[in-house]
């Protein structure tokens, strides 16, 4: 088998090639034996029929076209390994020449995983740790939560607990609304309704309790400001994660696979459908409300996603320099959790997506220590 690699724009490369005749030609009898198992003819049983009898009734062009599936299919993973291509798609073969007792000629196109050039991402960590400013301090030396704070998140879990009430407006609809504001405005029809301000509920031990396992309202309060001081230094982390691994791509380079960036899309896509969809609404109808079609979704995205293609592989590169891998407990741990969560979860997906969280969050604490 002779085989020929050439490089392509957007880290893609073509494998052009032929398979020796005789090898070519050893596929023969297994092509017409795969094809004649889905072959119906008179007087003979399905799977049955003898050679010559299958050679009269196929065509030899779809024998030739199995022959050439068959070829490939074993010599394509062959090539792969022997010249050390990383392959990150499936190929887009075609075949250049195809015929009996000759070489089998055919061109691969697929993408590969690209080279990647890191600034020194170390660096790059410990500056933008050096000019993040640190948070204000509380008696405790940590992050402090000043007493507006509190109050407001109190009062939003007191709204959101208040009864939502809805009352049928009585203006009589023959009468103008009065006041200078409303003049030659129209009456509302009768019957619409109209939200009244909530009342309040009383912000007391009872109250408290009723939401979980508190003492009293001061055990509430101060349970709450930890709650708050913990949501805090998370915002502030990925705050501060989201600089550091925006500076790094910044800097990096790559020749990025179009693959990639079309899997992320789909990834936005299917997301957003799926919030749309529990939300108890069409996503056809979605987009007739924004005016816009998938496609248009796609371009209004595809920074986005070239930006999540680009973050991941960059993960992954520092990973392999620094040696970064998970836990294996944690990573059976994590696995349990999900499968636990989600009955219907495939268990593989499941333990790849529980090892990308649990390498990239060693690799954030790693840039983070700089």
């Amino acid at each position: 088998m002779r085989v020929s690699v050439k490089k392509l724009p957007k880290s893609e490369i073509e494998i052009e090639g032929e398979i020796d005749a005789d090898i070519f030609e050893s596929y023969y009898s297994k092509a017409l034996k795969k094809l004649g198992e889905k072959v119906e003819i008179a007087g003979f049983r399905k799977g049955k029929v003898p050679e010559n009898v299958l050679v009269s009734n196929i065509p030899e062009a779809q024998i030739l076209g199995e022959m050439a599936e068959m070829a490939l299919g074993e010599h394509y993973p062959k090539i792969i390994e022997e010249n050390k291509i990383d392959a990150i798609s499936r190929p887009n073969i075609s075949i250049t020449k195809l015929a009996r007792k000759n070489p089998l000629g055919f061109k691969i196109r697929t993408a590969v995983l690209p080279e990647i050039k890191l600034p020194d991402y170390k660096a790059v960590a410990k500056k933008v740790i050096s000019e993040t400013p640190p948070p204000a301090k509380g008696e405790d030396g940590r992050g402090s939560v000043s007493d507006e704070e509190l109050e407001t998140a109190i009062m939003d879990i007191r709204k959101s607990r208040a009864p939502k009430i809805h009352m049928a407006d009585t203006t009589p609809p023959d009468l103008p609304l009065s006041g200078e504001a409303n003049a030659g405005t129209l009456p509302p029809d009768k019957g619409e309704s109209k939200e009244v301000p909530p009342e309040l509920p009383e912000f007391n031990d009872e109250f408290v309790r009723a939401m979980g396992p508190f003492k009293d309202v001061a055990d509430f309060r101060e349970k709450l400001k930890e709650n708050i001081k913990l949501e805090k230094e998370n915002m502030a982390r990925e705050k501060t994660r989201l600089n550091i691994v925006e500076k790094i791509v910044d800097k990096s380079e790559i020749d990025l696979p179009e693959i990639l960036v079309e899997i992320e899309l789909d990834k936005i896509l299917y997301r957003m459908e799926s919030d749309i969809t529990q939300m108890g609404l069409k996503f056809e109808d979605y987009l007739k409300h924004l005016n816009k079609t998938r496609e248009d979704l796609r371009k209004d995205f595809r920074k986005d996603a070239e930006k999540k293609a680009k973050l991941a592989l960059i993960l992954n590169e520092i990973a392999k320099q620094e040696k970064i891998t998970p836990d294996p407990e944690q990573i059976e741990k994590e696995v349990k959790n999900i499968l636990e969560r989600y009955k219907e979860a495939d268990p593989d997906r499941a333990r790849i997506h529980a090892e990308n969280v649990l390498t990239n969050e060693k690799i954030f604490r790693f840039l983070e220590s700089q």
